[in-house]
């Protein structure tokens, strides 16, 4: 059979799509060559044409649904005031829908224990991958010094992935709602507080522009 030309970079990128959604809903532990293959709908008898190894795979999966949780927070933020900003990721990230759709929801709290168990290259990737998730929400703080607002987004992002993972563990649907809503509340005072100096810096006169009016 011809192939048109591209092909194969096509079916490594289904692989790989599918492969990120299949992982997220089960692990990563409990799926073979043949389970990620399946998944795209394909043997697994052409696997080593597209990946080195199953591991290369499951970096891969990871290194792009971590892409997409960072575009998809661009994209709720977007034409969004800055002080907003933070609300909306805490509100999207800590919600029963997130919560309840594995597959396509965040790869931290669904795969995170299971890369700790990884080689050196997947941890790594990781570690490249969650930095960038942190620069992303360090911006949203402009109000604090580089260091601080790094802190913070690190902390927020600790607090959310754990609030999930614990919220997906428990099998009683009242408890896992408690969760949800103590991650949130959690958060809500750093974004309170960030809201009350963005309006209390708004509010306060331009030092300058008051010099100049006295002299006037």
């Amino acid at each position: 059979m011809r192939y048109v030309k591209g092909h194969g970079l096509q079916t490594r990128s289904r692989i790989v799509e599918e492969a990120s959604y299949g992982l997220r809903q089960g692990g990563a532990d409990g799926m073979s060559v043949a389970d990620l293959m399946k998944l795209a709908g394909l043997t697994h008898g052409g696997f080593y044409a597209h990946f080195e190894s199953r591991e290369a795979l499951v970096v891969e999966a990871f290194a792009l649904a971590m892409d997409r949780k960072v575009s998809q927070w661009l994209k709720l933020m977007k034409g969004m005031p800055v002080e907003e900003r933070f609300d909306v990721i805490v509100e999207e990230y800590l919600s029963p829908g997130h919560r309840d759709d594995r597959a396509h929801g965040c790869v931290l709290p669904a795969l995170g224990a299971d890369v700790a168990r990884s080689g050196k290259k997947a941890r790594h990737i990781f570690a490249r991958k969650l930095d960038e998730m942190i620069d992303v929400v360090t911006m949203l703080f402009p109000d604090k010094s580089p260091k601080e607002a790094r802190q913070i987004a690190a902390g927020a992002l600790a607090t959310m992935m754990g609030s999930i993972a614990l919220a997906r563990a428990v099998g009683d649907k009242e408890l896992s709602d408690e969760i949800l809503e103590a991650g949130r509340h959690a958060l809500s005072g750093q974004s309170a507080g960030r809201r009350a100096r963005i309006a209390s810096s708004a509010r306060r006169p331009d030092k300058s522009c008051k010099e100049k009016s006295d002299h006037d």
